[in-house]
C-alpha cells in the first residue's frame, strides 16, 4: 500500500491535551433534538477548556453544510460562539470535513481560525515524554467496498457540481438537504444500533493494517462509524473510533503519551 498523507507536527506543551470528537450531525433529527445536543457539545468544549491545547473534531459536525458565496446554514450558533472563544484564547482548532459537511470553504477558517482538513493527515506530536505519530481522519471512502459511496463522494466533491448546486437559490438548497438528511443512518437510530461487524469485516480497521503495514502509526483516529472502538492494530498500534453525539456522547483525550476514549456526561442537563 503506497500512502503519502500530508505531515503535520504539533509541539504539545507540559500539562496541556489534544482532545478529539466528531460526528455531531447538528440539524437532526429534529431542531429540538439538535439544539439540546449543541448545548451538550458546547458544555463538553468548556469542560476540556482548562487543559486542552488542540481540539479536533473529526467531520460530519453538521448534518449538513454548504457555503455559498454570500451564505451559509443558519443556526448552531452557540457552537460556533464557543468554538470562536476558544480560538481567541489560543486553543488551536482542527476541523476535518465529513460526508455529510464535504462543502465546508472559508468561512470556519476566517471566523473561528480552524484548520480545515479533507483527508486523513498524519501528525507527529513531540512532548516530554517522547514523540507519537498519530493519522486522523473522518474515515469515509477508506477501506475495501463501498464502490457506490465512493463515486458519489467523487461527485459531491466535483467543483463542476458543487459550483451548479451554488446556482440553486439557498432556501431551496437547504430544502433539498434537509429531505435528504431525513434518509440518513443518524436520523433513524431508533431502526437500530450500529453494531461491531467483526475484525474481518471492520473497513476502517482493515484500512488501518494496510496503513499500518507500510508506515507507523502509533494510534489511528477516526469517525464516520458511528460506533466506539478501542482495537490492537498490532501490538504497539491502535485505532480508535469516536462515535457520534447523537446517542454516545464518547471523546478521545490524548496527553502525550496515551490515547482514553471517554464518555462525556453532561451535569447542567
Amino acid at each position: 500500500m503506497n500512502i503519502q498523507f500530508e505531515k503535520k507536527n504539533i509541539s504539545l506543551h507540559a500539562g496541556k491535551r489534544a482532545y478529539f470528537s466528531s460526528d455531531y450531525h447538528l440539524g437532526v433529527p429534529t431542531p429540538a433534538a439538535s439544539r439540546a445536543r449543541e448545548k451538550r457539545i458546547v458544555e463538553w468544549l468548556e469542560s476540556v477548556r482548562a487543559d486542552a491545547q488542540v481540539i479536533f473534531l473529526v467531520g460530519d459536525i453538521f448534518d449538513f453544510w454548504f457555503e455559498y458565496n454570500r451564505a451559509v446554514p443558519k443556526g448552531f450558533v452557540r457552537l460556533l460562539g464557543k468554538l470562536a472563544e476558544l480560538s481567541d484564547e489560543g486553543i488551536e482548532l482542527i476541523i476535518f470535513t465529513g460526508n455529510h459537511d464535504m462543502w465546508m470553504s472559508g468561512y470556519l477558517t476566517e471566523e473561528v481560525c480552524a484548520a480545515i482538513y479533507r483527508n486523513p493527515i498524519s501528525f507527529t506530536f513531540d512532548s516530554a515524554v517522547g514523540n507519537k505519530e498519530i493519522l486522523v481522519g473522518h474515515g469515509d471512502g477508506l477501506g475495501p467496498g463501498d464502490r457506490t459511496y465512493k463515486f458519489l463522494k467523487k461527485v459531491f466533491e466535483n467543483r463542476f457540481f458543487q459550483g451548479l448546486f451554488r446556482i440553486v437559490h439557498p432556501d431551496v438548497g437547504m430544502w433539498i438537504a434537509t429531505e435528504w438528511s431525513k434518509r440518513s443512518r443518524i436520523a433513524n437510530v431508533n431502526k437500530g444500533e450500529e453494531r461491531f461487524l467483526g475484525e474481518d469485516n471492520e473497513w476502517l480497521f482493515q484500512y488501518c493494517r494496510e496503513v499500518e503495514a507500510a508506515q507507523h502509526h502509533d494510534f489511528y483516529i477516526f469517525g464516520h462509524r458511528h460506533l466506539t472502538l478501542d482495537m490492537q492494530v498490532n501490538p504497539n498500534s491502535r485505532y480508535i473510533n469516536l462515535g457520534e453525539w447523537v446517542t454516545q456522547q464518547h471523546f478521545a483525550v490524548f496527553d502525550g503519551s496515551d490515547v482514553e476514549l471517554k464518555r462525556f456526561v453532561p451535569v447542567l442537563s
